[in-house]
């Protein structure tokens, strides 16, 4: 097995753990929702802390039910990934690109072009 290819099945397993565990060991046991998310726990402190508080703005946008929201939410996930996978992509293709002109210019007669023409002007030759 390849070092990278460890490397990978060590992050894969650490990405499992960080999902299975929390569940396996029960961390949302006892409360009314389990794994909220940091704003509405902090909402519920704030609240908890001073009853009275009001917030300075209110969001621009607030949808409809909890479904419409997941649904933005991995909608905007799945856009950030994208830009991300762009991103790397276009850096992965330009230095390869980078990489073949370098090899391309240190060698000038082309090692892909060198041997087809030297075949084709022996055959020609030949003729």
């Amino acid at each position: 097995m390849t070092r990278n290819a460890k490397i990978n099945t060590l992050l894969l397993f650490l990405v499992a753990a960080l999902a299975v565990l929390p569940l396996a060991l029960g961390l949302g046991d006892g409360e009314e929702e389990p794994f909220t998310g940091a704003d509405a726990q902090a909402e519920s402190a704030i609240t908890e802390l001073k009853p009275d508080y009001e917030p300075w703005f209110s969001p621009l946008y607030e949808p409809p039910s909890g479904e419409i929201e997941s649904a933005l939410f991995a909608l905007q996930a799945a856009l950030g990934a994208g830009v991300l996978a762009y991103y790397f992509g276009v850096r992965k293709g330009r230095r390869q690109g980078l990489a073949q002109a370098a090899a391309a210019s240190a060698d000038p007669a082309g090692s892909a072009a060198g041997p087809a023409t030297g075949s084709a002007a022996t055959t020609a030759a030949e003729s």
